[in-house]
């Protein structure tokens, strides 16, 4: 397994820890009330877990398993992979952090914007690997 495969899902398990422990905490506080800003943290406690756990595992597994050339380097240029890495992790930060200090609601628009930018960069990375092998 690539070594950037194991940053993507090395992250992304640990998003899975800090939403689980996130998750836990908000139901507990269903049944006995600990502390009323602790809704506050119900958007991270999702973007954790949807963007920050799934959408990263699935990258990091789509680098691994996506073909690779026949020649080197076998994964083609991983610069758009990289930079795809940082830019979905500040992203999920970014709107994730924003809504549980009631920061300014651009940093919500800031970080989808940084997410999507992550998207477009992995898909430009990976895209030329997906060819077909007629000659």
């Amino acid at each position: 397994m690539p070594s950037l495969s194991q940053w993507y899902i090395k992250l992304s398990f640990g998003y899975l820890l800090m939403g689980f422990t996130f998750g836990a905490l908000l139901l507990a506080h269903k049944g006995q009330p600990l502390h009323p800003a602790l809704w506050n943290w119900l958007p991270a406690h999702i973007e954790w877990l949807l963007i920050g756990w799934v959408a990263q595992l699935t990258l990091g597994m789509a680098f691994w398993i996506l073909p690779r050339f026949w020649k080197e380097p076998r994964r083609g240029n991983t610069t758009g992979a990289y930079v795809a890495l940082v830019m979905l992790n500040a992203g999920i930060w970014l709107a994730s952090l924003g809504p549980v200090y009631h920061l300014s609601p651009w940093l919500l628009v800031a970080g989808r914007l940084l997410e999507a930018g992550a998207a477009i960069a992995f898909a430009h990375a990976v895209f030329p690997r997906v060819v077909g092998r007629d000659g």
